[in-house]
């Protein structure tokens, strides 16, 4: 029994999606502004780690852009071509952003650490301090409005955005620190470098938290076992459930696609097993750990048939 898209949750998707591209515009914006910033001020103001800072903007920019272009197909409704809807296209963004993500950082401790022999012509100075701290109270805020969007409108892509925001204020936090360090003890220049790898660690701690999800979604990783429990509970809770087994999971997107078989008593007649697995899938469907497609196959109970891993009510 597979759920049929309804018109009231497409134009649910739909205006989700504007959302997810209205709140996206405006971190786009912000990113593009800060950027330049902190670019410019980081040259001036002779910061390697704010410059390094510019750079993670930058990269930014990059995962908005993915968001702007995938939110309207990930959001599209189930097809012919695509039974189970376009949720994947959004897992994929979101790996994408995080595998990014990583590299940047691998790429900003790389300098830094490459570059830790160079003498510097000055210490960085109060322009480049002034900078970190606007780039610290812009992008966190960004963190908690994009991440409200993206919990109310279940994307994965635009929570991991979020956190893409909030690795940038996390960055920017250490930049400052070391300008002012290097003002107070201007022979403390190599808190420069030691910023920009402690930015670096930030953001590749980040880009794990970020992709390892989003690719065990890609390899069809099922439930946890906390979510498969949970749902197990509810079909047995049912009543004229009498046992339940072959519980299968999948992510697509940020929904849950569950396959299940239902055991019900044998003397029942179709449409009774049938009313009995529409409740099954209402619940699963109202109550269930993010749960948005079920598929349920309706069985006779025998007890002196019970297959292995079945669960009886």
């Amino acid at each position: 029994m597979r759920q049929e898209p309804q018109t009231t949750e497409v134009a649910s998707a739909h205006d989700q999606a504007r959302q997810v591209q209205w709140v996206t515009v405006w971190g786009l914006l912000v990113n593009l502004a800060l950027a330049a910033i902190k670019f410019v001020f980081g040259i001036v103001g002779s910061s390697q780690a704010l410059v390094a800072d510019a750079v993670h903007s930058v990269s930014d920019l990059g995962t908005d852009f993915a968001v702007l272009i995938g939110a309207p197909f990930w959001s599209a409704p189930a097809d012919a071509e695509h039974p189970h809807g376009h949720g994947r296209i959004e897992t994929l963004i979101t790996s994408v952003i995080g595998i990014l993500l990583g590299l940047v950082g691998i790429a900003l401790a790389y300098r830094a650490v490459s570059t830790l022999h160079l003498r510097h012509g000055s210490v960085p100075g109060w322009s480049a301090l002034a900078a970190a701290c606007a780039s610290i109270v812009a992008k966190e805020g960004l963190y908690w409005w994009t991440r409200q969007v993206g919990r109310r409108a279940r994307s994965s892509a635009l929570i991991a955005n979020a956190w893409h925001h909030r690795s940038d204020a996390l960055s920017s936090v250490p930049v400052a620190v070391a300008v002012l360090g290097t003002r107070i003890e201007p022979s403390w220049i190599f808190l420069d470098h030691i910023a920009t790898v402690v930015v670096a660690i930030l953001i590749v701690g980040a880009a794990f938290e970020i992709a390892a999800p989003a690719l065990r979604e890609l390899v069809d990783v099922g439930a946890g076992k906390e979510d498969r429990e949970a749902i197990l509970g509810l079909v047995l809770a049912t009543d004229g459930v009498q046992a339940v087994h072959e519980l299968r999971t999948r992510y697509v997107g940020s929904g849950l696609h569950v396959d299940l078989h239902v055991l019900v008593a044998p003397d029942l007649t179709v449409r009774q097993g049938h009313d009995i697995a529409t409740v099954v899938k209402q619940r699963l469907l109202e109550e269930g750990p993010e749960v948005v497609d079920v598929l349920i196959h309706v069985e006779p109970y025998d007890p002196e048939y019970v297959k292995s891993g079945t669960r009886v009510a």
